[in-house]
């Protein structure tokens, strides 16, 4: 253990980025667990307002922290405790800000309704995405060549080249996780690529329009996969977020 610590995390000056995710996940956590709280109208916290009762949401220290820790990082040049320090401002500030996400993307309150689930889903993502990074997966497959491909930079442009296209097909085919997690290991975005596009995609709707047999089995496909994956995917997001507001019938 202390071999791979100082093997993969010391030597390559991975610590700041082991602290900015730590950061990042407790943040994000303990926020839920204190917003779940004043929902439910439990324990000391109560919502902060500015002058003129306005409601001040917790992105705003969230933007606070991720630019001092952003050009704190980049002012201690990511050695030495201030790197350390940013690092963990800049977790804690992306925490808040992505806890949020939603209400950025919407810019609307949205954070208990359906909508919501948005920050979640985007939180998850991004903490596995990092955590790939820490434990040595680096963009586009590069961590994949050898020495010698590493030396030629000619081999180094084909193959970031070759694996950002493919991550883009999948992208295109509206496998939008897919071709995220494509960048880090481009295996991924190959079988992204390689599948049937969704039905509602851009793929489906240039390249389906006079294929009525692929339009179908892309209908039929994505209809199995929600069906199997949709309800796992909402409990899990209940159980780390807070199960949303019942949306009002309409009468």
């Amino acid at each position: 253990m202390g071999y791979w610590w100082e093997r993969n995390v010391i030597e390559p000056g991975k610590l700041p980025l082991l602290f900015a995710l730590a950061a990042f996940i407790l943040t994000f956590l303990i926020t839920r667990v204190v917003t779940r709280l004043i929902r439910a109208g439990k324990g000391p916290f109560r919502n902060i307002s500015g002058s003129g009762g306005v409601h001040i949401h917790h992105v705003v220290p969230g933007v606070l922290l991720t630019i001092a820790g952003g050009f704190g990082a980049v002012a201690s040049d990511g050695h030495g405790l201030g790197a350390l320090i940013s690092a963990v401002l800049f977790g804690m500030g992306a925490g808040l800000v992505l806890d949020e996400f939603a209400l950025i993307l919407h810019l609307d309150d949205v954070y208990w309704s359906e909508a919501g689930r948005k920050s979640v889903e985007m939180v998850v993502l991004t903490a596995a995405l990092v955590g790939l990074m820490l434990v040595g997966f680096l963009p586009f497959g590069v961590n994949d060549l050898s020495e010698e491909e590493l030396q030629d930079r000619g081999a180094v442009m084909v193959s970031m080249g070759t694996n950002f296209l493919v991550a883009l097909i999948a992208l295109a085919k509206g496998k939008a996780r897919t071709a995220i997690f494509g960048v880090i290991i481009p295996i991924v975005a190959v079988v992204g690529a390689v599948r049937l596009a969704r039905p509602t995609s851009a793929w489906a709707r240039r390249f389906y329009r006079r294929r009525p047999r692929a339009r179908a089995r892309a209908w039929k496909r994505a209809y199995r996969h929600d069906r199997r994956w949709a309800g796992p995917s909402r409990r899990f997001q209940d159980w780390i977020g807070g199960t949303p507001d019942a949306t009002p019938e309409r009468h």
